[in-house]
Order: structure tokens, then sequence, then C-alpha cells
């Protein structure tokens, strides 16, 4: 095992006359190949024997070697050809699984655009519109569901008129995944992998929506290829200890299908797919996997630790398992209560495990990286240094600062919205993320920047005053000490700052009719406030009010992603009848009062 887990940082700072600054690494990115279609080949080619996935069936684990599924992409790559279909997009509805895995390597290999949709947008809509938006937009001419029965509505949505292919045998109407792969790949399949460029488009994301409408982010080979090396010049171990991820994190979203599937391809690693997710019940199957596999490094986002942890605490033998190869703990999508993060560390101690704890910021548009922590670093806010090649701009925006971002893996643009394209750059190139930061030490920039929250999210008491959500937010859930497992913060225009929160799962059950908390979990909550305020701060920096949310967030209405990212406005504006309850007086039954 490599003993250099983090190559160190080499920061460059530069404050202008406008008061703008300028933040980047002065370690020159490496050179990096042109293409994913490249990488995989290469791969393919160098260790075919090697477990590339792994996915659970009901008699065990469906293995497929980097061998196998070179030959089945490239016979996959062949039929689209046959069939005249290597010059449009190509829409995948389902899950994760090894056919969407070889339906992605077929479409890099051909140099074909991948339209990787959300199964919300398929399994929680009853009319589809937003999918039938979408490929509108796209143009697909083929469209790729796992399962017809599941998927019959999404399909009929936007299946017409285009080539449907589905898994298994296929139907009478639809063709048959299985049939696809019977066709022996020509030379001309590998003709079209050596001209892919890395201009080409490898996919279209379209963004969870987090704070605004959905749109398609053009994600080129160069930004998928760029960002791989950038993480692999700061994680230089990952080129001695090829990876092993056990993982859920969806595909059709950037971090699951970029940065994490795009981190097994780029160092040759393996990925075993986790049927589980960080909901009650289903948290148990990710425990259970822990039994078949220790991974080296795990990614997830908050949510999915909060489900995780508390399991780990009173599961010695699954934390053995956890914690036997693990090199990095990871997280991202949204900021990590710091109580979760000391609370994992100390279970890594008491398993005589070295993982490091780390984070990144970025977005889809960023293919995603654009920042790590790639040092020690113990509070979970901080978003880390520029990787190489990434400059940042720090911008003075009201009261806080916006970064933006300008490198090689950043996005060209959205697909067929030169609008957009045009409102989201700068003067200088550099993209807007709308995304919030500050030095941790202004005086030593090579420690990085902390998370100050979306811009967009933010709010004003009556006084003037801006409550920070990306701040109050994590703050609140670690006073919690594992009580919540989320919240929104409310309180526009009002004296003070309030909360909607949902309980972790272990307390649902201490709640009355009507959101009505029992007597000791009322107690519980007023003590929760107090630590809150207990820490310092004006009235922007604590929360005063608080109501139990009784039912979980919607992903068919944009309150939360695939990725467990809450969507503060989008809750906010769907129960706006639980915010004037929060809000107003006398005080409703149901609401908690600090004091």
């Amino acid at each position: 095992m490599s003993s250099l887990t983090f190559a160190p940082p080499d920061i460059a700072f530069e404050t202008r006359p406008d008061g703008t600054s300028l933040l980047r690494s002065r370690t020159e990115l490496a050179a990096f190949p042109r293409s994913v279609a490249e990488v995989f080949r290469t791969g393919s080619d160098t260790h075919p024997q090697r477990l590339l996935l792994a996915e659970r069936r009901a008699d065990g684990w469906e293995k497929l070697t980097w061998g196998q599924a070179r030959d089945k992409a490239d016979r996959l790559a062949q039929a689209i050809l046959d069939r005249g279909l290597a010059n449009r997009p190509i829409m995948v509805l389902s899950g994760n699984s090894s056919s969407h895995l070889l339906v992605t390597l077929a479409a890099f290999t051909l140099g074909v655009p991948l339209v990787p949709a959300s199964t919300a947008y398929s399994l929680q809509s009853t009319d589809h519109l937003k999918l039938q938006a979408m490929a509108d937009l796209v143009r697909p001419g083929l469209v790729f569901a796992e399962d017809p029965v599941t998927f019959g509505g999404a399909l009929e949505a936007v299946g017409k008129g285009r080539t449907v292919v589905v898994g298994g045998s296929g139907t009478e109407r639809l063709l048959g995944f299985d049939e696809l792969l019977t066709v022996e790949a020509t030379e001309a399949v590998n003709a079209r992998s050596k001209a892919v460029d890395a201009d080409a488009v490898a996919k279209i994301l379209f963004t969870s929506g987090s704070t605004g409408a959905p749109k398609g982010v053009v994600i080129t080979h160069r930004m998928l290829t760029a960002n791989q090396a950038q993480m692999g010049q700061v994680w230089p171990f990952l080129a001695e200890q090829p990876p092993t991820l056990l993982d859920w994190l969806p595909w059709s979203h950037t971090f699951g299908g970029n940065h994490n599937l795009g981190l097994v391809l780029a160092n040759g690693g393996s990925l075993w797919i986790d049927e589980g997710r960080p909901l009650p019940g289903l948290i148990d199957r990710t425990v259970a996997n822990l039994a078949d596999v220790s991974p080296t490094l795990y990614f997830n986002v908050p949510a999915g630790y909060a489900a995780l942890i508390p399991i780990l605490e009173r599961d010695a033998e699954a934390a053995r398992r956890f914690f036997a190869e693990l090199r990095l703990g990871f997280f991202a999508a949204a900021a990590l209560p710091q109580q979760l993060w000391d609370r994992l560390e100390k279970l890594a101690v008491e398993h005589g495990s070295s993982m490091r704890m780390t984070t990144s910021w970025g977005l889809t548009e960023t293919a995603p990286a654009a920042t790590t922590t790639h040092f020690s670093v113990s509070r979970s806010d901080c978003l880390g240094v520029p990787l190489p090649g990434v400059e940042l701009k720090l911008v003075p925006t009201g009261v806080k600062t916006e970064v933006r971002v300008r490198g090689p893996n950043v996005t060209p643009g959205f697909y067929r919205r030169p609008d957009l394209t045009a409102a989201a750059f700068d003067e200088e190139g550099f993209l807007r993320t709308g995304d919030a930061v500050d030095l941790t030490n202004p005086a030593d920039p090579s420690a990085g920047l902390v998370f100050r929250g979306r811009i967009a999210e933010d709010f004003k008491l009556s006084t003037g005053t801006f409550v920070s959500v990306g701040t109050l937010r994590p703050a609140l859930l670690s006073a919690s000490q594992g009580l919540l497992q989320d919240a929104v913060i409310c309180g526009q225009d009002c004296d003070y700052v309030a909360a909607l929160v949902w309980l972790h799962p272990d307390h649902a059950v201490r709640v009355g009719p009507d959101a009505v908390p029992e007597p000791s979990l009322r107690t519980e909550l007023v003590a929760v406030l107090s630590r809150l305020a207990d820490g310092g701060g004006g009235s922007s920096q604590r929360v005063e009010r608080v109501l139990i949310l009784t039912e979980a967030a919607s992903l068919g209405t944009g309150e939360i992603t695939d990725k467990g990212y809450v969507n503060q406005q989008a809750v906010r504006d769907g129960r706006a009848d639980l915010v004037e309850r929060l809000l107003s007086d006398p005080v409703h039954e149901s609401v908690v009062v600090r004091g």
C-alpha cells in the first residue's frame, strides 16, 4: 500500500484591485487521455480478467470482468451502428446496472452522447412531462429501459418514433438487449473509438434542479478525462491501488456517474452496485453487502452517512468489514454535519483504521470535482483547494463571496440553450456557480475554502440580517446529535429563524397526531435549539422554533434529489401551510419553541 494518500497542495493566491481574488494550484495538470473510449479500451487490454462490475441478483453477485465488458460493449456498439443510430444521443431511463454500464461504454466507444435520466422522472411522475421535455430537447435515436413493465409509462411518453431497447429478450414490440449482444463487432467499432476526440460530447446530464429548473449540461470527453487526471494527481495512491467501490449513487447524476464510475474506469478499479439507499429498511441492504465487499474508498451523501453511522456504532462486525480496507471516506452533494464527521473518525480509530475523511466541491458543470481537501483537515465544512488545472475566482456578491471556476473540466455550456450558456459565464470565461465561500484562514490560502451555502437559498430577516442556510442547516443537525435527519431553514422577513425538520427514523415513533411531539421529545428538541444558541452568534445563527415533518421529501415534486439533497425552496413552497403554522402566533401545539 502506498504511504502517500494525498499529494501536498501548492496554492497561488492573488488579490485584484477590484476586490476579486484568484486561487489556483501551482501544480501543472499532467497529460490526460483524449477520450473515455481510449481509457476503457486501454484498461480492458491491460487487465481483461479484473472485476469491473458486480450486481446483486437473487442467487448472489453477477460479475462482469473488464474483458467481458469490452466484448459486450463492442457488440452493442456494432448493433447501434448497424441500425444507423450512431450519430444520435442514447437515452437511458433505468438505474445502475450491468446493462446500463454496457450502454454507457458503447456510447463512449462510438462517440455518441449518453443521456442518463433520473429514474424519478420515469417512476415518480404520472404525466412524464419533464421526461418528455428532456427527450424533445436531446432527440435520442435509441431509448433503453431495463424493465418494459416498470418503465412502461415512461417508454410510452418518450419512445414513439424511436428505437426502444429493453432488458433481456424483449417483447413483440420492443427490441431485446440480449438480441443486440449476438452481433459480432467489426473493425468499424474500433475505428469509431479512435475517432472520438476530446471535444466530443460524452453525456448530456440534466441537473437535479436543487436551485432551479433542470437543464441539459454538456459533458465532453475532455472534461471527464481531465477531471480524473486531476484527482489522480492529488490522490497518488490510486496509481498503486485500483479502487474498490460499494456504491449506490445514481449514474444519472454527476457524483455517481462521472466522479465514482469515472474513478473506477480511469484507475482500473471495481464497482459493486449497492442496491441499498439511505432510507429505513434499505440501508440494511448496504450493511448486508459489506459481508461480501470491503471498499477501499467510500462515497456517500450526508443523508447516507446519517443512516449508516448509527448501525456501525452498534454493529461491531459490520464496522470491522467497513473499515477493513478503507483508505478514504468521502462525502459531497451537501454539507456534512460536524458531529457525523467526528463520529465516523472515532469509529475508524476504534477499529484500527487509518481512513482519512475528505470532501470535494464542484457541480455537474465541472465534471464534477473542482476542489478537494487533499491534506489533513478536521472540519467538515472545508472544501479544500483547487485541483491542478483549475482556477477559482472569488467575487464579492452582497455580503457573501461567490466562487467561479475555469478549467479543462468545465462545461462548454448547456445543450441547445445558447441563452443559458451565455448567462453562465462571466467576461473572463469563469463559470458562475452561485455558491458562496470564504477562505478558511485568510492568512493561509493553502488551508482551503469553507462553504457558505448557495446564495439563492439565503434570505433576510425583518431586521435586514442575512441568514446563511448552507451554514446554519449543518450546524443545527450537528447540535441535534443524531436526533434530526435533515432540516429546511425558514423565516424570510420574520424576526427570527425557524426550521421544518425530519427526525431520524429511530425517533419517528415519538410523534403523535398532527405532528405533535411527545413531551420527552419536545424536551430534547428544546435542548437541541439551546445547544445551537450556546454556540454564540446573533439571530441569524440561532433557530427559535421547529416543526416536525412526518411526510418524507418528495422526489416527484423536486423536494429532494436522487442524491439526497433537499431543495430548501421547493420544500418551503410546497409546504407553505406548514411554514405558516411554524411562524404564526399563537404558537400551534406541534411547534417547539426554544424558550
